[in-house]
């Protein structure tokens, strides 16, 4: 099927009680979801949660034990040219390491009936025509993340899955991520990513699906999940801190010490400040202190965490 076949409301992921099992083992438990054209979905979960098996599936390389999920309307494993209607990237070094970038895009293109004029396309956007004769297996990590973006855009899909897609750039390369992700959102494609950097994720993401053991934990705006799932706070500082304390818990407020700050939570800035005022009290420091995408995957994936490392086991263990 061509992309150019495809009408916007197909430029789906859809997924309907979607289950694998690995014997006694539930990777995935029955989710439900659809990833949408024209925005950045992110998909975040712990290590373990099931997201990687979940891509998998989604492109055909796993079966599901239960369930199905769509791409454009379709099994993605039925499509006669699977790189004109999905792009992805899983493993950036899917690449023969004595080939050239030029001749494995060139193999690509020739597999699915792409004109060999895209290669050059491609190279030219992912910043890799200056290097694209040279042996891939001598590119850097960063570099091989590159080819493996190229590679997904070689077919110009309607959805494009990126797996970690800014592992091993630099600033400059982690940039360019972001801004392509958004232009291929505001081009009417479905986009979604996976990634454990929690700040990029906060920038790039219009809307979260969350994964934990194997289920959807979340399924909505990334605002929205922030607002859900984290807490601000209200950062005061006065040199009458003992003052400031006691008239705010009389308040009816919840007050914290951290270190010479005051974290408190159940007003905002200008109410907390008219309290201050009215009764005097000086005031060095009036901040909301907003809460982080990170803050609130960790506070809802806590109990999720297949792998939790202790700090002091390592010093105990050096110790030794």
């Amino acid at each position: 099927m061509d992309s150019s076949d495809i009408g916007a409301g197909d430029r789906m992921i859809r997924a309907q009680a979607l289950t694998k099992t690995f014997g006694d083992n539930v990777a995935v438990d029955a989710i439900d979801f659809t990833v949408r054209p024209g925005r950045v979905t992110g998909f975040l979960g712990p290590n373990g949660a099931g997201k990687s098996t979940t891509m998998r599936m989604i492109l055909g390389l796993d079966a599901p034990t239960a369930g199905s999920v769509t791409v454009n309307g379709h099994r993605h494993q039925t499509s006669s040219a699977p790189l004109r209607s999905v792009g992805a990237l899983l493993d950036a070094h899917a690449f023969h390491p004595g080939r050239s970038a030029r001749d494995h895009l060139r193999w690509l293109a020739a597999s699915n009936g792409i004109p060999a004029t895209r290669v050059g396309e491609v190279l030219e956007l992912v910043g890799l025509e200056s290097v694209a004769r040279q042996r891939a297996g001598r590119y850097s990590l960063g570099m091989g993340q590159r080819l493996g973006i190229a590679a997904a855009l070689i077919g110009d899909p309607p959805v494009v899955i990126l797996d970690e897609p800014v592992n091993g750039l630099d600033p400059e390369g982690i940039r360019w991520v972001r801004a392509l992700a958004r232009r291929l959102a505001d081009e009417g494609r479905t986009v979604f990513i996976s990634s454990h950097l929690m700040s990029e994720m906060a920038m790039m993401a219009d809307h979260l699906i969350v994964i934990g053991r194997g289920q959807i934990l979340a399924d909505m705006s990334t605002e929205d999940f922030i607002a859900a799932h984290a807490t601000s706070y209200v950062r005061v500082k006065s040199p009458a801190r003992t003052a400031v304390t006691e008239l705010l818990t009389r308040s009816g407020l919840d007050v914290e010490g951290v270190g010479d700050a005051l974290h408190v939570q159940g007003l905002d800035a200008s109410a907390i400040g008219d309290l201050l005022h009215h009764d005097s009290l000086p005031l060095h420091e009036l901040t909301l202190v907003r809460s982080s995408l990170e803050d609130a995957f960790m506070r809802l994936t806590a109990d999720s965490v297949e792998y939790r490392s202790k700090v002091g086991a390592v010093t105990a263990g050096a110790a030794a």
